[in-house]
């Protein structure tokens, strides 16, 4: 639904409805990954939810277990029908101690008003980027869904990124280097977006270096 490495491009609801009719009509899976953009990072539980297009199996792994080392498979019965004990494995399928956190997790994510509060921050970045970096030659634009934010650049964007880490905020490039990619904890504060928009902002002019160069 959301390419996350590809540079914070979310699908549209005609392409997903179109893919679940070409898998129904040949008798394929529809197979979302929803390691990343997935348990609450868009504002909805899982990302497919916001497009109204329900795959057959949906993979979870990093952020299931608050940071422990976890992998999931979720399938439809019908899937499930057809899967017998063995057939399916994973090197971190997850011993009792990280499904204790899962679940904690889990419980967590899914509170309907945590949701609220990562699509109320999300929202709020976003205006907040949109404020401070808008008018700034080189961003071309900002764009993403709850706590997954891409700012794209007409040039490179490792610069920005290196600055940012030295006054002590750590952000990721996306797509082919040119894209920021802001992927906060879905617990951080509003205090927090501002410290961290504020870095972003006062390192900007790395990229003017970088171009002149």
């Amino acid at each position: 639904m959301i390419q996350g490495e590809g540079g914070i491009y979310g699908a549209t609801k005609e392409f997903l409805k179109s893919l679940r009719s070409a898998c129904d009509k040949a008798g394929s899976l529809l197979v979302f990954d929803e390691v990343q953009c997935g348990l609450g990072r868009t504002g909805y539980l899982w990302a497919h939810e916001a497009y109204d297009v329900t795959p057959d199996i949906m993979t979870l792994a990093k952020p299931l277990a608050g940071g422990l080392p976890i992998g999931a498979t979720l399938v439809t019965e019908r899937v499930n029908e057809a899967i017998n004990n063995g057939d399916h494995g994973s090197t971190f399928a997850g011993g009792p101690l990280v499904c204790a956190a899962a679940i904690a997790v889990f419980d967590k994510v899914s509170d309907p008003s945590f949701l609220a509060e990562v699509t109320k921050k999300g929202d709020y970045l976003k205006n907040l980027l949109k404020k401070k970096l808008q008018g700034n030659k080189h961003v071309k634009e900002i764009r993403g869904f709850g706590l997954i934010v891409g700012i794209e650049l007409d040039v490179a964007a490792t610069p920005l990124v290196d600055a940012c880490r030295e006054s002590g905020l750590l952000i990721l490039t996306a797509g082919k280097g040119d894209v920021v990619r802001l992927v906060p904890p879905l617990i951080i504060s509003e205090q927090e977006l501002d410290s961290s928009v504020e870095i972003i902002y006062k390192c900007l002019h790395v990229l003017d270096e970088k171009s002149s160069n």
